[in-house]
């Protein structure tokens, strides 16, 4: 692969790399010994559907294909691309759980206008028929984006928890796509490393590195909230005891 295209993917300047590409950039930065942690694209697209097909138009899927998939099937579709998504672990559920309290906790007692969603909830990020986006939290304040089946255009803050499976699609392709749709902050939180990466977009601030020791200031709200991911580390502490997995 040239450098320059290596370089426009990276830096933002190529918006919708091709699937081929993005294997490529695969292949490049994560060497096979690190397959087992970081194996999203690669993983995440050998699902095999009820009649044994394996995705097999890569890069041509729509909404049409992934509103005709069965119910109990979770996937994103990012520029025609599916990625199977693994269910969620323990630490990731107590994470976005506690999250979700103290965002929407913060906009009721502000009496704000913004709401704000849980994954499982689909958000057609580019209004376009070939990307479709979960986040695992996200906050939206033009009520007149929210429609009945999802979002209708970019959020104002996503929140991604990282997984080994999704460990690229959410720090490379989801951090290029979120930019571009006009996301103004996405954070993305990996219990693996207990750190917390921002992306503050809107004030053209980023990244910012947090430990799980730090307070966060949310920035759609200029810092009015601030997040003390120490506390938050303290009730999921049980969760890193010996012999249990983060994720």
């Amino acid at each position: 692969m040239p450098i320059g295209t290596l370089q426009k993917v990276l830096g933002g300047a190529t918006r919708s790399p091709r699937y081929d590409t993005l294997q490529c950039i695969e292949a490049v930065l994560w060497p096979e010994g690190e397959a087992q942690e970081t194996s999203a694209l690669r993983e995440e697209t050998s699902y095999r559907a009820k009649g044994g097909d394996a995705w097999d138009r890569q890069g041509t899927y729509t909404l049409d294909d992934y509103y005709a998939l069965p119910d109990e099937k979770r996937v994103e579709l990012i520029d025609g691309v599916f990625y199977d998504m693994a269910a969620p672990s323990g630490v990731h559920q107590e994470l976005i759980g506690l999250l979700y309290l103290i965002f929407a906790g913060y906009v009721r007692n502000k009496k704000g206008t913004c709401k704000v969603f849980l994954s499982p909830f689909d958000v057609q990020l580019d209004c376009d028929n070939r990307t479709m986006v979960e986040p695992d939290l996200l906050v939206i304040c033009r009520r007149e984006k929210i429609r009945m089946r999802g979002i209708y255009g970019a959020p104002d803050l996503a929140i991604e928890i990282v997984s080994p499976s999704s460990r690229k699609k959410d720090l490379i392709l989801k951090t290029q796509k979120y930019e571009h749709a006009g996301v103004r902050e996405y954070w993305i939180i990996d219990p693996q490393k207990r750190q917390v990466i921002i992306y503050d977009f809107a004030h053209e601030n980023y990244p910012a590195i947090f430990g799980f020791e730090d307070r966060i200031p949310v920035g759609i709200w200029d810092g009015d909230l601030t997040v003390d991911f120490s506390e938050i580390s303290e009730e999921i502490a049980y969760l890193y005891e010996e012999g249990m997995e983060t994720e």
